[in-house]
């Protein structure tokens, strides 16, 4: 007897309630399923990570910030209101996807995408765009709203049972809360985007990052996401931390070998980097960070502060003038 060939899928997952159900539809229909999460410093997999221990799929994780920085200066089908590209970002991921099913032997890919759930990257068209993008047309299943979508190859050629996918559409939730309490899941994120790109300020400073510094790493990148960004000019600016949490963030970050990190000597505040400072060691521009720096701690504007300027792994201290946060805001990112 000839055995069957068991089928397998890799999904697309961000690791909310749709791209759990849209694995455990497939699931149910005795598919093999698999998904993978990308990694950027603008979206994270740990939704993703949590959903496969929770669900026992497994999961790979792939990040793709070389190749996402690339699309993101000019992605072909613009940005949204902010610096989300969200239609080739999702043309990208599958293209990723499908590399990998091609090459790891999965019969398709899929995501738990619904129609009409996202004004931008969800409708009928944008799901058209993407697919006819993706370098992998004709190999992409959206099990949510199949039923509602044009037909695909594996449910033609009987890889899927197309009466057992679903047929949602729009932006309600019910069905989808329906369908968790059917298969027991219970700890899913709230339906939020999580794509750090559809943020006003975090936009603002990644497009700073991408027009005026130009010169920047995956570092810096990371470092968007964290304290206040003041800019003194074109090569210079200072990240001011706004909690312990930032404060940390940004000592994490350092790096002696080119960075200068300052704090006040003796006072509670926050820790000042200047990225790739330890190029530039003018005394303006270290007097000009230590004094920010120290308008934000208890000494009054214009008092004397002391500072600590760190680089190299050595200490110095310097004596400045605390400047009231104020009268910085014309430099705030």
């Amino acid at each position: 007897m000839i055995s069957k060939k068991k089928i397998k899928a890799l999904g697309l997952s961000s690791g909310g309630l749709d791209s759990i159900l849209s694995a455990l539809l497939l699931q149910r229909q005795g598919i093999e399923v698999e998904w993978i999460s990308f990694k950027t410093p603008f979206f994270s997999p740990d939704s993703a990570i949590r959903a496969s221990k929770q669900t026992g799929i497994p999961l790979l994780i792939k990040d793709i910030t070389d190749i996402y920085m690339e699309m993101l200066k000019a992605p072909p089908a613009g940005y949204g209101k902010n610096m989300n590209p969200c239609m080739d970002c999702h043309a990208m991921m599958f293209n990723q996807a499908g590399l990998i099913m091609r090459e790891s032997g999965y019969d398709f890919i899929f995501s738990g995408e619904v129609a009409g759930q996202r004004p931008m990257s969800q409708t009928k068209n944008s799901m058209n765009y993407v697919e006819n993008h993706s370098g992998f047309k004709g190999a992409i299943l959206r099990p949510l709203s199949a039923k509602i979508l044009p037909q695909t190859m594996m449910e033609q050629t009987g890889l899927v049972n197309r009466e057992a996918l679903g047929s949602i559409s729009g932006r309600s939730r019910k069905i989808q809360m329906e369908m968790a309490k059917e298969f027991g899941v219970t700890d899913f994120p709230p339906p939020a985007g999580g794509c750090l790109l559809t943020d006003k300020n975090f936009s603002r400073r990644l497009k700073d990052l991408m027009e005026v510094q130009k010169s920047y790493g995956k570092r810096d990148l990371y470092l968007l996401k964290h304290g206040r960004h003041l800019r003194f000019d074109e090569k210079i600016k200072i990240v001011v931390g706004k909690s312990q949490g930032d404060n940390n963030q940004i000592v994490n970050m350092y790096r002696p070998d080119r960075d200068i990190l300052i704090r006040h000597a003796f006072l509670a505040g926050p820790m000042v980097l200047i990225p790739g400072g330890s190029q530039n060691r003018e005394i303006e521009t270290l007097s000009r960070a230590g004094a920010i720096c120290a308008g934000y701690t208890k000494t009054n504007p214009g008092d004397r502060a002391e500072i600590v300027v760190r680089s190299h792994e050595e200490e110095h201290h310097m004596i400045v003038y605390a400047l009231a946060p104020e009268s910085s805001q014309t430099l705030m990112i």
